[in-house]
This record gives C-alpha cells, structure tokens and sequence, in this order.
C-alpha cells in the first residue's frame, strides 16, 4: 500500500499533544496522591485524618475499577464519530478542556467542605473525579488511537510513536522538575517540603493549562489518513465490544504483561517524591531526578528507532526488564546517599520509554491482527486497552501508596524525623521488593504469551491488503 509519507510539522503537533497528555497524566497518576496525604487532611486529630485519606484512596480505586467497563465502550463511540476534523480530535480537545477544569477542582478541599462537611466533601469528590476520570480517558484513548489512523506500516508507525513518545517523556519528566518548585513557591507554609493547598492548586492550574494547549496545538496540526482499510460495512455494536477485545489473543496477552509491569513501575515512581520527603529528608534535590529523566528518557526514545533495527521489540523489552531490575537493588541500598538513590532511580527511568514503545507497537499491530481474524476493523476499542491498563495499574497503585503512607506515617506534617526504622523497612519492602516480583512476573508473561512480531504483523497486512474485499463486514 502506498503512503504519503508524514511531513515534519504533523508529528510535532501530534507530540506536543502527548507532551501536554503526559504532563497531566503525572499530575493525576503520580502527584495527587501526595497532595491528599500531605495538604488535604491536616487536621489536630492524626486518626480522622487517615481515616479520611483511606476514605478517598477507596473512592480512587472503586471508581477507576469500575470505569474500566466503560472504556471499550468510550473507545466503540469514538470508532463511530464522523466528523469533517476527523474522529479522534474533537475527543481530544474536549476531553483535555473538561479534564483540565476538573482535576483543579480535585487539587483542593472544595470550598472548605473537607473540614466542614466531610460527607458531603466525599460526594462531591466522587462526582468530580469521574466526571474528570471519563472525559481524560476519552482524550487518552482518543490521541494514541490516531497512530493506526496515520500509517499501516510498522517502521512509519514506530517513528511517529517515537516522536510522540519523545513528546510525552518530556512532559511527565517535565513535571518532575517542576513540581516542588511551583509548589513551594505558591506556597503560603513549607509544610517540612511538602508545600501547602495554595501551592498545589497553582500546580494544577499551570498543568492543566499545558495539557489544553497542547491538545489545541494537535487538533490544528494533524490530520488523519483516508483508507478502504480503515472502513467497515456495519460498526460495532455495543454489545459486541467485549467480544472484540477477548478474541483477539494477542492483545489481550499483552495487556496482562503490561498491567503487570505497570504494577510494579507505577509503585516505584510514585513512592519517588515520598523517598526524598520522608527517607532522604530534601525534597529539593528530586528536581535533580527529573532533570535526569528528562534527558536520559529523551534519549532513550530517540533510539528507539534505531534500537528497532538492530534488536528485535521481543529482546528490547526483556533487556529492558532486567536493567530496571538491576536499578532497583541500587536504589534499595542507596539509604540516605542522594547520589545513589538517583542513579538507581534514573537506571530504573531509562528503559521504560522503550517498554511504553514496545507495549504501544504491539497493541497498534493487533489492529490488524484482529481485523484479519475477527473481518472488522476497530481501531480505538483496542487501542483504548493500554489507557485503560494504566488507568487499573494507576487506580490499584494509588490504593498502595495510600494505604502505606497512613501504615508507615508519611502523612500529614510527618517529616523524615518522624519515620521509625520498622516502618522505613516496611516502606522499602513495598517500594522495592514488590516491584522486582511484579517484573520478573510481566517477563515471564510476555516471552510465554505475546507472538506478533514485526514480521508477523508486515505479512498480516500484505494479506488484508488482498483479501479485505473479500472477509470485512
């Protein structure tokens, strides 16, 4: 099939879109939490306070859980919008405008309501959060659902991601290095490093606004590829989205090992800010660390392309396994040395941009594996499976990091002072230990379960291209 092939200023568009997607993707997955354990519920009663931080932990959890059931469906009506700016990109700056508005409104106590009126507070909470939760997810699935949509060959479709990717590292590194100093400069109170309420609403406000930008700078930018091999006769019915997802095996393999890598990487990243808190003691120096991942993670994506010619995806993300396996013990025995804990926390950074890739490639192919096996095409429903395993991954980790935080007493005014030697040991053993199981697992799963190769899926294509007339419906 021949393509026309990408000019420059389109994959820039496109990449400042996931660079604002990821910066607020680490808002929520990674920031929030420390907002709600160290600024939201501070009150003189230590008890109420936990009891309310795990009062909103539960919300978290159930309501990521259960949206994972509304995603297909999120991803079925997108595969149906028609609209003349295409069918991913009125999601996306829909979904980053509302999104934006909402986790703003989460980055504070509501008006007093969480001292005032906790019952009501927790209400009010639950409904923002799934209004702000349905509407990212739909910008999620929406932005990296256009991939297939721009190019059927593998090697155009790894540049393209690699460029997005090199856009979205950017942004979640970016915030790294943002985060403690705009909240410490918005702050009215220190708070031992952690900042205040007014603080991390500026960081909301200014994140969100990068987010939005970056999605109105896509929408202006890009433009999807026409096809016969992106039409079907009928659409997707509703009640045939499950049925989409659970006979296509390769993707569904793949969504196991990457939920549990996602597991064990989300635990470490988001307990990072927690380290240089309650641990190290100076939650200065972890501006220092995205600093780090920033260049190290741009990088790593950059090469990509190249590492694709010289190494198979298969061998890229078990090497990549073992160095992030490698990096935690580092990190484990770093202590309070800050050199250390950052090279062991910038080794295990390193080569998750290229596992992200790997994951993000393979998911994109199994478009057409399935069209092949299944006769229909449904490019957003797959795709929103790698959103929706970060969204469990992110809901279940959110569960953990608040749950230990109230058990080891990195709540509140805590500072690393306060933190026993038995609880700094239990805080190690979920932040490193636990990880390490989880990896080794997710290897296990991909080298056993996932098959669809580059070569692979090339010869799937070559055979839709001859026989799509003949088996879509």
């Amino acid at each position: 099939m021949s393509e026309k092939k990408s000019s420059m200023w389109p994959r820039i568009a496109y990449a400042c879109g996931t660079f604002g997607h990821d910066v607020f993707y680490a808002m929520l997955g990674t920031y929030f939490m420390i907002f709600v354990t160290s600024n939201l519920f501070r009150s003189e009663d230590a008890t109420r306070d936990a009891y309310m931080i795990g009062i909103v932990t539960t919300i978290i959890l159930v309501l990521r859980i259960a949206e994972l059931f509304i995603d297909p469906f999120i991803g079925n009506i997108i595969d149906k919008t028609k609209t003349r700016w295409g069918r991913f990109k009125p999601w996306v700056l829909v979904g980053a405008f509302v999104a934006a508005i909402t986790l703003a409104l989460l980055f504070t106590d509501m008006g007093g309501l969480a001292v005032t009126n906790p019952t009501l507070y927790l209400i009010v909470f639950a409904i923002v959060y799934f209004i702000m939760d349905v509407f990212y997810s739909a910008k999620d699935v929406a932005i990296w659902s256009m991939i297939p949509a721009l190019s059927f060959d593998s090697h155009e479709r790894e540049i393209t991601a690699t460029i997005a990717r090199i856009g979205s590292v950017f942004g979640g590194q970016l915030i790294t290095v943002i985060v403690m100093p705009v909240v410490l400069y918005f702050s009215l109170n220190q708070n031992g490093g952690a900042g205040d309420p007014t603080g991390w609403l500026a960081f909301a406000c200014i994140g969100g606004g990068i987010a939005t930008l970056g999605a109105i700078i896509l929408g202006l930018g890009t433009k999807e590829q026409e096809s016969a091999l992106r039409e079907n006769k009928t659409d997707t019915s509703a009640k045939d989205v499950f049925k989409v997802l659970t006979q296509n095996d390769q993707l569904l393999w793949m969504a196991v090992a990457y939920l549990v890598f996602g597991l064990g990487q989300n635990i470490v990243n988001n307990f990072n800010l927690y380290y240089f808190i309650y641990v190290i003691g100076d939650a200065t120096k972890f501006s220092i660390l995205g600093i780090i991942n920033v260049v190290i993670g741009l990088l790593a994506v950059a090469l990509f392309p190249v590492l694709t010619t010289m190494f198979s995806r298969r061998k890229l993300f078990l090497s990549s396994i073992a160095i992030m396996v490698a990096a935690l013990a580092i990190y484990f025995m770093a202590g309070t040395n800050v050199t250390m804990a950052l090279i062991g926390a910038g080794l295990f950074a390193l080569p998750q941009p290229l596992i992200f890739l790997v994951v993000l490639m393979t998911i994109t192919d199994s478009v057409e594996y399935g069209q092949l096996k299944l006769g229909h095409r449904d490019e957003a429903v797959c795709l929103c499976v790698r959103p929706l395993i970060d969204k469990l991954a992110g809901a279940v980790t959110s569960g953990i990091i608040g749950m230990t935080a109230i058990w080891v007493g990195m709540t509140g005014n805590a500072t690393a002072a306060d933190i026993s030697a038995p609880n700094l040991l239990k805080f190690q053993l979920i932040m490193f230990a636990a990880p390490v199981v989880l990896l080794i697992l997710a290897t296990f799963i991909y080298r056993a379960k996932v098959t669809l190769t580059e070569s692979e899926h090339a010869r799937i294509v070559e055979e839709l291209e001859e026989r799509w007339e003949e088996i879509h419906v």
